[in-house]
């Protein structure tokens, strides 16, 4: 008997699990490039422990281009990305994988200027999280408050949710997702009230 296939759901990470901090040099809201400004949302909790309740993997896959910008250090970023996966730690390990992409085609950084395939809207990060953890495509979600995002859940052939948030909204003008939610958690109750009809018969 072949083996069932999980069901997941992928996460952008910036104004998504965490808000964005603005930047007074770019004078623009971005991601936080010291472990000091990252925050989690308090509806992040309950959102993730909700998917797991329900059978979901989740995911985080995320483009953190700043140190390769030259707007700061490799090692603040990966600071910054531990503190979500000690979060995830615990709290009974809610997230499967982590995914973060370094590089920037206008890298100033050498070593992270690369036109690669895993730097949204690419997809080389969730085929290996398909891959990986037998995934079946049609009970897989990407939620994400950028085109990026939704483009590539797109192209991976998963339902897509964007979150509407204010400072990202010039990076969301594009790209039409199959659903939009205020916020993770509201993101999260229409995935789980069976927002996909079909999703219980594939």
């Amino acid at each position: 008997m072949a083996k069932t296939k999980n069901k997941a759901v992928f996460l952008d990470r910036d104004g998504v699990i965490n808000p964005l901090v603005y930047n007074i040099e770019t004078k623009e809201y971005e991601s936080p490039n010291f472990p000091e400004d990252f925050s989690i949302y308090p509806f992040v909790l309950k959102s993730l422990q909700t998917l797991k309740k329900a059978g979901f993997k989740i995911f985080v896959v995320s483009n953190q281009p700043s140190a390769a910008k030259g707007k700061t250090s490799i090692a603040n970023i990966k600071a910054v990305e531990k503190l979500l996966e000690t979060f995830s730690v615990e709290n009974n390990n809610l997230i499967d994988g982590f995914y973060y992409c370094h590089h920037h085609p206008e890298a100033v950084i050498l070593k992270y200027r690369k036109i690669c395939g895993c730097r949204k809207p690419k997809t080389l990060f969730p085929k290996r999280a398909v891959k990986k953890y037998n995934l079946n495509i049609k009970r897989c979600f990407f939620v994400g408050d950028q085109d990026s995002d939704i483009e590539c859940g797109r192209a991976m052939g998963f339902y897509t949710v964007k979150i509407k948030n204010k400072h990202s909204a010039n990076k969301s003008l594009k790209v039409k997702a199959d659903s939009e939610a205020a916020n993770l958690y509201a993101a999260v109750l229409k995935i789980t009230g069976g927002l996909r009809c079909k999703l219980n018969n594939t």
